[in-house]
């Protein structure tokens, strides 16, 4: 397990070993036992609190992994300098949410009955929330930090990340009102985030005097988009919406511009962020447009002070955080803002403080309303390996 009580200042080196927990034990696990207040007083009752940290290191999404890790160690060295939370120190253990389902469950459930932690994030796809909550809910709180299709409502989950309400519907229509788009045409990956986002789009770009003139969802993983440029290249729209994730975003951002596309089509995009821009390359990123809750070139002095923080600690050449990586920084910031407000870690009155509570992190001022996060909402043009700002919502 990796306790960052001690995280020092400057930069941090960490054997990557250290950043995982499997237990070699998983096959043939007993089911978990009822829920026992008891277990749950007994550990409220110790000096540190264990956090169980899912993020992904393995297949599409994996590439979000090291500026999530980072991000994640930054906040709990600033929280444990200053007490803890509620006078308990951090103590962090990650665990892998790549690769199939079930193998994430199995070390979630690994995590309850042997590691005892006490409080699980996750930056990882929907797909794997949706299996986890049966596991974890009702048992132990559960911050679920990245962007997402919203609706999130199961006791004690916790969702704090940007959904397309305000991220994806003012992004389409100051691109209808600016740039005269009408004819959309939706790509993402075959899970649970774009199906459902999407529904949500085709009514905002109805909103905006638009049409969607074609729609697919892509295998995770699939890297080959030949096909799929062919039928955008034939339904001629002035937009692609693309929903795709990780390594996948950036294969097809790739071959989209490297076929010519990019000249006479715009791109707009949920999850392409500093991480995904780096790999896409600055010869592929014209007319590519991202909306996000979060960009590292943001002009605040929240942001500045993050910045800051997160180089001096990992040095000038850490991975680009963006979005998705960055979003564990908040879901610590609000862990501890939501914790003082109830006086309590148990999962009742924490999740009941963090439905309706205002925080602050590296995004400024985020306000939860009914298990719904407001906060800034950015959309921002590609330029180069980097991001600009064009309009803050």
């Amino acid at each position: 397990m990796l306790s960052t009580g001690s995280v020092p200042a400057g930069r941090l080196s960490l054997p990557s070993s250290l950043l995982f927990r499997s237990p070699p034990w998983r096959a043939g696990l007993p089911a978990l036992a009822p829920f026992d207040p008891d277990r749950i007083q007994r550990r409220g009752s110790r000096s540190r609190l264990r956090i169980g940290n899912f993020l992904t290191f393995s297949g599409s999404p994996g590439i979000w992994g090291p500026a999530a890790t980072n991000s994640a160690l930054l906040a709990v060295s600033e929280i444990n300098r200053r007490g803890g939370i509620l006078g308990r120190e951090i103590e962090l253990s990650f665990y892998d949410s790549g690769g199939p389902v079930e193998d994430v469950v199995a070390r979630a459930r690994d995590a309850l009955e042997f590691d005892d932690i006490d409080v699980v994030m996750g930056s990882h796809i929907s797909a794997v929330r949706l299996a986890l909550r049966p596991l974890l809910g009702g048992r132990i709180p559960y911050v679920y930090t990245p962007v997402y299709e919203g609706g999130e409502r199961t006791p004690g989950v916790m969702a704090i990340g940007e959904t397309p309400h305000s991220q994806t519907r003012p992004a389409i229509h100051w691109l209808a009102e600016n740039r005269g788009a009408r004819r959309w045409y939706l790509i993402g990956s075959d899970y649970v985030w774009p199906w459902r986002s999407h529904r949500q789009t085709k009514t905002y770009i109805a909103e905006a005097g638009g049409q969607v003139v074609g729609e697919e969802f892509v295998p995770v993983g699939n890297d080959d988009h030949e096909a799929h440029l062919a039928r955008i290249r034939a339904a001629k729209p002035d937009v692609v919406l693309v929903s795709l994730i990780g390594t996948d975003s950036i294969t097809f951002n790739r071959a989209f511009a490297e076929s010519g596309l990019a000249a006479t089509t715009l791109r707009l995009a949920g999850a392409v962020d500093e991480t995904v821009l780096l790999g896409i390359g600055a010869d592929n990123t014209e007319n590519l447009y991202s909306a996000s809750g979060y960009f590292s070139c943001i002009g605040s002095g929240a942001n500045d002070e993050f910045m800051g923080l997160y180089t001096a600690m990992f040095g000038a050449n850490a991975p680009p955080v963006g979005s998705v990586g960055q979003s564990n920084y908040e879901g610590l910031r609000f862990l501890k803002a939501a914790a003082e407000r109830a006086g309590s870690l148990s999962l009742r009155p924490l999740a009941t403080s963090g439905r309706n509570i205002v925080y602050s992190g590296a995004r400024g001022e985020v306000t939860i309303r009914q298990g719904r996060a407001g906060m800034a909402m950015h959309l921002a043009a590609a330029d180069g390996l980097d991001f600009k700002i064009i309009r803050t919502f």
